[in-house]
């Protein structure tokens, strides 16, 4: 009896074990998230600051990025009008198009899909950037030359994108709901007055102040995978490429995983 327990101990061993390594591996990259965010908050509000690289960084993310997001945003929404009033036409409900494409746009689309492009543009380029000034070891000079690395590279970059994200998004509900407006009037044959009565009767300053919170906090998911992701890269090129992608990834899923959390502390009842 004691011998079959000591055998099984050591296969149930074996089998655990790599789950184990698992869960212990994605406990210490969770800490040194959250260490690494602490300190890039303390010197996001500590001075001194650089405002002229925070300048070059939100022109980087806010100004660049219009183009992509404009396409996206206005394709997204005659896409939206279309599918909309091709499934409430069999309710005989065409009426709600137009509330439909300004909730999803305020609400969801806008936020979201222009939280996933910035992140492909600018968590991919962030992660790059400086992975390669770790693994060239310019970061170890910027503390030779009693430059704070956090004050320097990270903090500009998490107010950039704090900042500009919402600007963004902004921009991206307007230029969707007018692509589904020109869907609406000139294909879908709606009246131009009473499509655009019906996409403000029921929006609600709600519907636009929860996409600018979740822009906001996508902005600075994104810049804060890139640059931790880069900031912690080794091992030449490969790392730097390694770095990005898990950028990259980690910002897209942040992105889903907060963008319910958002949705549900402002919509639940």
């Amino acid at each position: 009896m004691s011998d079959t327990s000591s055998s099984e101990a050591p296969f149930l061993v074996r089998l655990c074990a790599p789950v184990g390594r698992v869960f212990m591996s994605f406990l210490a990259n969770v800490g040194s998230i959250a260490i690494f965010t602490g300190r890039a908050l303390i010197h996001c509000v500590t001075p001194p600051f650089y405002w002229r690289l925070v300048v070059r960084q939100m022109i980087d993310i806010g100004y660049y990025s219009l183009p992509v997001v404009g396409l996206t945003a206005i394709f997204t929404g005659m896409v939206l009008a279309l599918q909309s009033y091709s499934g409430f036409s069999r309710f005989s409900a065409e009426g709600a198009v137009a509330t439909v494409v300004v909730l999803s746009m305020t609400r969801e689309l806008g936020p979201v899909l222009a939280g996933l492009m910035v992140a492909g543009r600018i968590g991919a380029s962030m992660a790059a950037e400086i992975g390669t000034m770790r693994v060239t070891e310019q970061i170890d000079a910027l503390t030779t030359l009693s430059t704070n690395p956090f004050k320097y590279l990270v903090a500009p970059r998490l107010i950039a994108g704090l900042a500009m994200m919402p600007l963004l998004v902004l921009v991206a509900d307007i230029i969707g709901v007018f692509g589904g407006f020109l869907i609406g009037v000139n294909k879908l044959n709606f009246n131009p007055a009473n499509y655009l009565t019906r996409t403000f009767e029921f929006l609600e300053t709600k519907d636009v102040v929860s996409g600018l919170v979740k822009a906001a906090c996508f902005g600075f998911v994104i810049s804060l995978m890139g640059c931790y992701h880069g900031y912690n890269s080794r091992g030449g090129a490969q790392g730097v490429g390694t770095a990005t992608i898990n950028a990259v990834v980690s910002a897209l899923i942040l992105i889903l995983v907060f963008n319910y959390l958002i949705t549900e502390l402002f919509f639940s009842k």
